[in-house]
């Protein structure tokens, strides 16, 4: 068992008594775990399905081992789990299915003969929150949407941090050539557009997921070295840095065994905001068209087609909603860690 020492303990009170931050940390937590199983939620496929006295789970199945369920030993195509439903129902026999709440995946198109799309949100098709210029439902869309834009910025945070902390202990602890030659790329670095190289691979390549990620994270990773860079300067005149030297311990050894965990509050408190920051810059290339292909689930895509279609005021209005709910939420966490690893705020005595 884990024990935690007074002063963390004191930390994490802190962090509790900040209502907003705890209770948005709650909801952003459930808000992934539900992005993470969202096939159990949202899905065209049947959860279960009992067929002839077999049981089968075309979710589970087709997810691990790529296998679909059909009817009959020769079949080219899924089964349409909705309209198994309905023939099951029509049925006198002990054939049944569960679907999930939503019936749809973020990129099967449901169209009606009698209209065009965008559908308004309806009770009767399932569509709550109605569906996108091509027909796909909205909560599909956004849900999984969110669950790209979340690893998206978690994948982001980790390489820029992993660069950004690494190359700024660096250049704060050993300073000389090595921090004038890193100072002249960063300054470099930070004059070249980023847009305009997003535009540049786009139009050669299509970006994936890995790509973008390293193409962003090729450019973000100088504002945390600035600030590793400013703290490690600080950090190692004191005491425990001089006593490490004075012990004989290596650079590498005092700067990540040392130095790190000594500002561990400090990166931690930069990672929430961080995170936003990554949520808005998949966004944006997704709405400025140079972000992933088309028709993953993406917000900025779906931004797009609410300006496009402006009577479809149901697309805007859950987007910006869970934008702002995400977005809120980070923000919140973030400013709560703040506050509760403010070491003025701490002290290990009673």
């Amino acid at each position: 068992m884990i024990k935690l020492n007074p002063l963390t303990i004191k930390k994490i009170r802190r962090f509790k008594s900040i209502k907003r931050g705890y209770y948005s940390l709650i909801l952003l937590t459930i808000m992934i775990l539900v992005s993470i199983f969202a096939e159990l939620f949202i899905n065209s496929r049947a959860l279960i399905v009992k067929y002839e006295g077999n049981y089968y789970f075309p979710t589970y199945s087709n997810m691990i081992s790529g296998k679909t369920f059909g009817l009959g030993e020769n079949y080219d195509y899924e089964t349409s789990y909705r309209d198994l439903a309905t023939k099951f129902d029509t049925e006198n026999s002990d054939n049944w299915l569960l679907m999930p709440i939503i019936p749809f995946n973020p990129y099967e198109v449901d169209l009606k003969n009698d209209s065009y799309a965008p559908f308004p949100p309806s009770l009767k098709d399932k569509h709550f929150l109605g569906t996108d210029t091509q027909g796909r439902d909205i909560i599909a869309r956004v849900v999984y949407g969110f669950r790209i834009a979340i690893f998206f910025s978690l994948f982001l945070l980790f390489v820029t941090y992993i660069v950004g902390i690494t190359i700024g202990c660096l250049m704060g602890y050993t300073g000389k050539l090595f921090d004038l030659f890193f100072q002249r790329i960063i300054e470099i670095w930070s004059n070249v557009p980023f847009l305009y190289i997003v535009i540049i691979v786009a139009s050669i390549m299509t970006p994936n997921f890995i790509l973008l990620v390293l193409i962003v994270s090729f450019f973000g990773w100088t504002n945390m070295t600035w600030i590793m860079r400013t703290i490690t300067y600080k950090e190692k005149e004191r005491e425990y840095v001089l006593a490490a030297k004075s012990l004989g311990a290596s650079n590498l050894r005092i700067i990540f065994k040392h130095i790190i965990p000594n500002t561990i509050a400090i990166i931690v408190t930069f990672a929430p905001f961080s995170i936003s920051s990554g949520i808005v810059t998949l966004t944006s290339l997704d709405y400025l068209g140079f972000g992933l292909p088309h028709p993953t689930p993406s917000w900025g895509e779906l931004l797009n087609q609410s300006w496009e279609n402006l009577d479809a005021w149901w697309i805007s209005t859950t987007v910006v909603t869970a934008m702002i709910i995400t977005l809120t939420t980070v923000t919140f966490v973030g400013e709560a860690v703040r506050e509760a690893l403010d070491p003025k705020l701490h002290t290990i005595y009673e």
